[in-house]
């Protein structure tokens, strides 16, 4: 069983820098589709940005629960610990070193957007084959939460530092 989580991580990783790197051009060259909208960045703000990890890691999330539902009871809420702890770090980095030296490089936030992925999936990777017991239902809460707020927020963005563009 554990070499089918490693490999299902590796896939997760994969699958999240691909399609992460995607959906920072999907909105673009979908001629600024508004469903588009919803699951790509939009902008260069810090929130857009957080969809390109948000949404990559929750399809993999939702495609590993399926696959792995009987064997592993806490997978889902792993996933979800670690997509949020994704969240957090690229957040907490980027504000820290853009503190720091005063300004945004754009190979240091791809390279904090892999090592977030990375570090989100590593997580939940513990926390899987830790097989602590966890609530698949607040998981899921949290997860439906943020879904909502990052197409919400993409249509009436708030006036916070976090939605403008650097």
């Amino acid at each position: 069983m554990n070499n089918k989580i490693k490999k299902y991580q590796i896939f997760s990783v994969i699958f999240s820098f691909v399609i992460g790197c995607l959906l920072h051009l999907t909105y673009k060259l979908s001629g600024e589709n508004k469903f588009v909208a919803m699951f790509s960045s939009i902008n260069e703000s810090t929130w857009e940005h957080l969809k390109l990890l948000f949404f990559p890691m929750l399809v993999t999330a939702i495609i590993g629960c399926l696959y792995f539902k009987n064997d592993i009871p806490n997978f889902f809420c792993s996933k979800a610990k670690g997509i949020i702890a994704s969240l957090i770090f690229m957040v907490a980095a980027f504000y820290t070193y853009n503190g720091i030296v005063g300004r945004n490089f754009p190979a240091v936030d791809i390279s904090l957007f892999f090592i977030s992925v990375l570090l989100g999936e590593f997580i939940s990777y513990l926390l899987v084959k830790n097989r602590k017991k966890c609530n698949n239902r607040v998981a899921a809460f949290v997860l439906i939460v943020l879904f909502v707020c990052f197409i919400v927020f993409t249509f009436n963005t708030p006036k916070l530092r976090i939605f403008r563009e650097p």
